[in-house]
């Protein structure tokens, strides 16, 4: 999956290197609102960690190990998508996702994922999706929720967040 075009104003592609200055600058300009719920905003402070951050994700790629896609709304960068702990053996992964303020509450990310669980499901043959949320993260929350996911359980202090520990919802689908 390196383009997939979602509607006539969304597609997804994978990040590239020239990606870094626009990816940046949407990261530096929703610093407040992504570190709400994503622990590795403070370790973005410059360019460099940010094409770092490509650079593992074209090699985590390279290595069948998931991928991370640029999610373009009408011809900018709105926020990523990708797949984390992905295992062709067992056909299984995890989505995780984020996108800028100024882009939420207009389907992107619901189409964006429910394009995700299609390439999963239909071409590349897996069993299960999951997607987990922060239990106060009711935007996060919906997507799974509206694309038809299970919620199968909470799972207590799994992530460290700026000085405390939240828990996480699991939602999952099973082909």
């Amino acid at each position: 999956m390196f383009k997939s075009i979602i509607d006539e104003n969304i597609y997804l592609r994978l990040l590239n290197e020239s990606d870094t200055e626009e990816l940046f600058n949407l990261i530096d300009s929703n610093r407040q609102h992504l570190k709400t719920f994503l622990p590795w905003v403070d370790y973005v402070t410059k360019e460099e960690d940010t094409k770092q951050f490509i650079r593992a994700s074209l090699n985590k790629f390279g290595r069948s190990n998931g991928f991370d896609a640029v999610i373009i709304y009408k011809g900018k960068i709105a926020g990523i998508i990708g797949l984390h702990n992905m295992s062709c053996q067992h056909k299984n992964t995890s989505i995780g996702y984020w996108l800028g303020k100024e882009f939420e509450g207009r389907g992107i990310m619901t189409k964006s994922c429910e394009k995700v669980l299609d390439y999963l499901f239909n071409e590349l043959h897996f069993k299960r999706v999951e997607i987990r949320c922060a239990t106060k993260n009711f935007k996060s929350q919906a997507i799974p929720k509206r694309l038809g996911l299970r919620e199968e359980g909470v799972l207590r202090q799994v992530e460290f967040l700026y000085g405390d520990y939240v828990d996480h919802i699991v939602y999952s689908m099973i082909k």
